[in-house]
């Protein structure tokens, strides 16, 4: 394994997952297994309990109740941090770059603190800098070298999709969470980050998990799909399968039970 090659995908397991607020129940009996290295989506109708699925998996909220296991090991109390250090990376729905500094710099902060060092802007890139020939390596890959240059709060949305799947490789996570990336994408822009996604799954061999509210996203991607309705996964099958499946078709129709 060469210095730019991931570690291989990570096993997820959740079992019982269980979440209240307030009295009010947003995850219930939550089940889901990942195979290490497979490429998952999750969807549903809003409110269905995606994102708070997500949230409970990368640690910004704590379940009320089940377990969360990344490769066997219980992280359910692990922090954020903990959490990142073991191999989950995330997107959210909103970006989380760094909008003043350049589309370069945000890629290669990731790589340097992968190469064991620091989220340090005192360090300033070089060519001859590995964390820097990484960078440019990954924009590459993304399709983005040709804006290094430019703030990341000035490209446009779907770019910053792809910018923020070239800060996860960079920090060489085994599991991808990826929180409705073709949110507020552009039509045009949907296929080339359905591609990069593709690509980050299938170059790397990290586990991705995706959320995504329309249905017909992610059918051409995944391979298995996982359908949540009412804080519950009550469906998990091949995206065939699933649009065949009467329960999820009744769900989406704001009919079942």
């Amino acid at each position: 394994m060469n210095s730019s090659t991931p570690p291989a995908g990570a096993s997820l397991r959740v079992e019982g997952l269980g979440l209240e607020i307030g009295g009010a129940t947003i995850l219930k009996d939550v089940d889901l297994a990942v195979e290490p290295g497979s490429l998952v989506g999750v969807i549903g109708p809003n409110g269905a309990g995606k994102t708070t699925l997500f949230n409970a998996v990368s640690g910004v909220v704590r379940p009320t109740a089940g377990r969360i296991l990344l490769d066997d090991v219980d992280i359910t109390g692990a922090s954020i941090a903990q959490r990142a250090g073991a191999g989950l990376g995330r997107t959210f729905q909103t970006s989380s770059l760094f909008p003043r500094l350049s589309v370069l710099e945000n890629v290669r902060l990731a790589a340097q603190a992968a190469e064991g060092g620091s989220y340090s802007l005192l360090r300033f890139p070089r060519r001859t800098d590995a964390a820097t020939e990484r960078a440019l390596e990954l924009l590459d890959t993304v399709g983005l070298v040709h804006r290094r240059d430019a703030y990341a709060g000035d490209i446009s949305h779907g770019d910053k999709r792809k910018l923020e799947i070239a800060v996860l490789l960079a920090t060489r996570s085994r599991l991808v969470l990826l929180d409705e990336p073709m949110a507020g994408v552009a039509s045009g822009d949907v296929a080339g980050l359905v591609e990069n996604i593709r690509a980050l799954q299938r170059d790397t061999g990290c586990t991705v998990l995706m959320v995504e509210h329309h249905i017909e996203v992610p059918m051409g991607l995944v391979d298995l799909v996982a359908v949540m309705y009412f804080g519950t996964i009550i469906a998990l099958d091949t995206p065939q399968r699933i649009m065949e499946n009467p329960t999820v078709q009744s769900a989406y129709l704001g009919s079942a039970a």
